[in-house]
């Protein structure tokens, strides 16, 4: 997994492991900053090349998910200049609802990863804090 953030304090956390291709889980979590308002129109996302030495990815991949945010009218590339928000906003709530929740997810995992916990002991942990704050 590995993050990062922009000029413009997105955070970018990426998993390998649940199958979800690396570029739609930048798209995702752009377009979340997005309707959180963490992202305005005009805001200059970091350059393909910055982004993937970040993330340790390839630029392709960075390319494809801004050229599709493009296409959807979400980004504007101004050649010699940048990428930046345009005024359109993305999906809806529901949408933005479970993008917040893959933020959430993705950092939780990140941290419970850093601290050695396996896949059990975490669930089991979860387990115990949902009975105690039920009680």
């Amino acid at each position: 997994m590995n993050s990062t953030n922009t000029e413009n304090e997105i955070r970018f956390s990426l998993d390998t492991t649940k199958g979800v291709p690396v570029y739609r889980q930048i798209i995702r979590q752009i377009e979340y900053a997005i309707l959180s308002g963490r992202l305005q129109a005009g805001d200059r996302l970091p350059t393909i090349r910055s982004l993937a030495v970040d993330l340790k990815i390839n630029p392709n991949t960075i390319a494809k998910a801004y050229g599709e945010l493009e296409i959807r009218g979400i980004l504007n590339k101004q050649v010699g200049s940048g990428t930046y928000i345009s005024g359109k906003k993305p999906a809806g709530e529901e949408d933005a609802r479970d993008l917040k929740i893959q933020e959430v997810l993705g950092r939780f995992m990140e941290e419970a990863r850093s601290l050695g916990l396996s896949k059990k002991e975490l669930m089991n942990l979860i387990e115990a804090y949902d009975e105690r704050s039920m009680q």
